[in-house]
């Protein structure tokens, strides 16, 4: 059972991670083709609003809520395709009526959330590129619906490989508009639609396939329907608390012309581990936990939950020593090409070693929070999100005057902290598959003793060589070198201390 856990977390990771590549290359073709300025801002920003109400209805308060109660109508066969129809009905009407009134009153959405703009040509090129971009939220909001699904039944995999499609579609975009000559951001902003349409019907399919054939019907509201409010709501709200950490930081940001570039591709480096195993633990984490709390297997639940903690571990420490230690040869690499300069390229390194600094808290959250959902406790989380949101908001603003930009990267960072802290301290409330962390203790303690060498060599390999580094290919090259020379030194490590997570080994082979 617990190589079957460790192979359905590499398969969501492994997709995952192309993902992340892909939309590392789409990061890359960005700063070169557009570069940080207004376009870039504008486009971050309007792009920005369909993903704040995403965490509401798609990954966010949706799977929370949505995915333990299908999953024990699943396992006792108690009608689950007409529970998982009439959310979806009930789903459908809701996002029509938001998606129509956000595009009536976008201009107010893009205030609220960009003031700065206001001021400059960001603001009418935000309003239009959000009017394009906002019905992506309806069309991906309904895919994470298909694909709490397929993950509770199981099928991992292609729920993981959908969010593939929209780094692919971004870039023959980008690429066909160069090529082509044609307009750049016109291209890149239908892209986002696009996109969206091919993902849903993808996994609407997928799902077809399994036997549960999701329709059009009447939405009807039943005590169904009162349960899953009832769950989801303290969901939404700790998810929307997230997303006004977002806000604020954007809020701060816009204040500056190209920071929220800056902080856009600072981002989008230390979500390429927190995707790998963050994200793809948390993914599988919460639907097996059901399971195995509906059967009332707490064994299974605390073997799970060590294991998964250990998986985490093992690449949230590298790459957090990595990111805070080496951002610069790393960003030159990927973005110091076209219209990013080496300004540029040194304000982005700043904003990732800051986030590096988070980035174990930020896996930490998505480890624990599946411990609290399984359980259908979301009210937890909340409290703690609230905290977290007034911490991000009191820093960012009150460092603003003293850092300038960079204290949204500090705020953030310091606020993660805070709530993975309060995250660990309340679930020890939940007894044995909590405290099977302890049993990790001694693989993480290593895995940390690992991480450390690694840094301070790739760290010292830097200081001697970068500078030496002029063009973009030898850049280019260093920076692969480091990944290469820093994977082969903690694998080594990790190997002679018999540090490796329980079963990857199985799972392997």
């Amino acid at each position: 059972m617990q190589v079957k856990l460790t192979k359905s977390v590499i398969t969501v990771g492994s997709w995952t991670l192309l993902s992340r590549i892909l939309g590392m290359v789409r990061e890359i073709l960005l700063s070169t083709f557009i570069g940080a300025g207004p376009l870039l801002d504008a486009f971050v920003a309007a792009f920005r609003l369909p993903n704040i109400f995403r965490r509401f209805f798609a990954e966010g308060a949706f799977n929370a809520a949505f995915v333990p109660l299908f999953a024990k109508r699943y396992e006792s066969n108690m009608e689950p395709k007409e529970f998982a129809n009439n959310v979806f009905a009930n789903l459908l009407t809701l996002l029509l009526i938001l998606t129509s009134i956000a595009m009536v009153f976008m201009p107010v959405l893009v205030f609220l959330t960009a003031a700065g703009f206001a001021s400059d040509q960001r603001f009418d090129l935000t309003v239009d590129f959000g009017r394009i971009m906002f019905p992506y939220i309806l069309l991906i909001s309904l895919a994470a619906l298909f694909s709490g699904i397929l993950n509770t039944t199981g099928r991992f995999a292609i729920a993981a490989a959908a969010p593939v499609i929209l780094n692919i579609i971004i870039i023959v975009a980008l690429l066909i508009a160069w090529a082509t000559e044609h307009n750049i951001m016109v291209w890149l902003v239908w892209s986002i639609p696009v996109a969206g349409i091919i993902q849903l019907s993808l996994l609407w399919l997928a799902t077809y396939k399994t036997g549960i054939k999701i329709t059009f019907s009447v939405p009807k509201w039943n005590k169904d329907m009162g349960n899953l409010v009832k769950l989801a709501i303290p969901a939404a709200l700790a998810g929307g608390v997230l997303q006004i950490n977002l806000l604020v930081g954007q809020l701060v940001a816009s204040q500056e012309t190209g920071a929220i570039s800056f902080l856009y591709f600072a981002d989008r480096l230390y979500q390429l581990p927190l995707g790998i195993a963050g994200i793809a633990v948390g993914t599988v984490l919460l639907p097996k936990l059901s399971r195995h709390f509906k059967t009332g297997d707490s064994n299974q639940a605390q073997s799970t939950y060590s294991q998964s903690a250990e998986m985490v571990w093992f690449v949230a420490l590298p790459s957090s020593f990595a990111l805070c230690l080496i951002p610069l040869p790393l960003v030159s690499a990927l973005f110091e090409h076209g219209e990013t300069s080496r300004q540029d390229a040194l304000a982005i390194s700043f904003a990732t070693a800051i986030y590096g600094l988070g980035l174990p808290a930020f896996m930490i959250q998505k480890l624990l929070q599946p411990l609290y959902f399984a359980r259908e406790d979301t009210k937890t989380p909340l409290r703690f999100a609230v905290i977290s949101m007034l911490l991000n908001a009191i820093l960012a603003i009150a460092l603003l005057k003293v850092m300038g930009w960079i204290a949204v990267a500090v705020a953030a960072s310091a606020s993660a902290w805070v709530t993975s802290i309060l995250l660990w301290i309340s679930a020890k409330k939940f007894g044995r598959a909590a405290s099977a962390l302890k049993t990790s203790t001694n693989r993480i303690k290593r895995t940390f003793f690992a991480s450390l060498v690694m840094g301070i060599i790739l760290w010292a390999i830097s200081q001697n060589l970068y500078t030496v580094m002029q063009t973009p290919a030898e850049r280019v090259f260093f920076a692969i070198a480091l990944v290469f020379a820093g994977s082969i030194i903690y694998l080594g490590i990790v190997y002679i201390l018999k540090a490796f997570p329980k079963n990857s080994e199985k799972a392997l082979n």
